[in-house]
């Protein structure tokens, strides 16, 4: 697959695909090998503890006796904040790996062309970029984060007249872009988050060149394709431990059911509840690669500076082929 090169809005979308297509196997191999310990701790975690949250609530719920639940974080404050720390942990160090494993294996892909990309290689490649993702993400927490809960803020505060509506709907797909961009140029350039910044914004409404039309509409649409299909399918999973949910609240009140109305959520169907909900997490996951690497193709798009330095390399490789 060629990288830097233009593509249209289709081309986007098809060669989306068409990666997952060709270097699927290697790329999931790889992904898992590095993050599947930690996301099967984190939905194991996820699991134990929604379950016992759950259960806690319905408990004192259905005695009425609200206090129960206040006694229960009380006598178990060591616990519940030592289980939040690590899971903060692992979910952090899960998200790390999982935003910046699509961008060090695009850019390992396209520097060697080799398919057979070891996870050694990009473990390597994590190390060398730990002290950069460090600063990356202060300044997503200091920079990003205030500045999108601002203009979000407006926007909802919108949403009481109709334009609210379709201006998060515009910016929704925007930021992301600006983000996936942000991130894919800091990592291929070595240039600062504040210029790296620049170029993502600038990037959305034009070319460098200038020549080309403005790729605003096609990386807009390209991303809300792929939020489209990632929601329709997570959709799919979450209604799913949603749905058993509700029966089970419902047969709890039925003395004839089976069901504790002390604790719905007990028992093998509330064991299986708990689980579909983790896989469901398990499986937004894995569909955020398909938004990170349609993310990558965009910014290799938008390169087009590298556009002919490329295509040059590629005829020369034919000249001495034939030679």
């Amino acid at each position: 697959m060629q990288f830097y090169k233009t593509r249209d809005f289709s081309a986007l979308i098809t060669d989306t695909f068409g990666f997952f297509k060709e270097h699927g196997r290697n790329y999931f191999r790889n992904w898992l090998l590095l993050n599947g310990p930690l996301l099967i701790l984190l939905v194991v975690l996820f699991i134990i503890g929604y379950r016992e949250l759950f259960s806690q609530i319905a408990g004192a719920t259905g005695d009425g006796n609200s206090f129960l639940l206040q006694e229960y974080f009380l006598e178990n404050q060591l616990v519940l904040s030592l289980s939040l720390v690590a899971v903060f942990i692992i979910f952090l160090a899960a998200s790390i790996i999982s935003y910046t494993f699509p961008v060090l294996y695009m850019k390992r892909l396209s520097e060697t062309g080799t398919t057979d990309i070891k996870a050694d290689e990009i473990l390597s490649d994590l190390r060398n970029n730990a002290s950069r993702f460090a600063l990356f993400f202060l300044g997503m927490l200091f920079v990003i984060a205030p500045i999108s809960l601002v203009v979000f803020g407006i926007s909802y505060a919108l949403m009481i007249i109709i334009i609210g509506f379709f201006t998060l709907l515009f910016l929704m797909p925007l930021a992301m872009n600006v983000i996936n961009f942000l991130l894919f140029h800091y990592f291929n350039t070595g240039q600062g988050f504040f210029e790296s910044l620049s170029y993502a914004f600038r990037s959305q409404f034009s070319y460098a060149n200038n020549r080309n039309k403005s790729p605003l509409w096609k990386y807009w649409g390209s991303t809300f394709i792929m939020y489209l299909i990632i929601n329709v399918v997570t959709t799919v999973f979450t209604m799913i431990p949603m749905l058993i949910m509700m029966f089970r609240i419902l047969a709890a009140a039925d003395a004839g059911s089976g069901v504790d109305p002390q604790n719905p959520f007990g028992g093998s169907m509330g064991i299986i509840l708990f689980i579909t909900y983790g896989v469901s997490s398990l499986v937004t996951f894995i569909l955020m690669n398909l938004i990170l690497v349609n993310g990558g193709l965009m910014y290799y798009d938008s390169r087009t500076d590298l556009h002919r330095t490329v295509d040059l390399s590629e005829i020369d490789a034919i000249g001495r082929d034939e030679g």
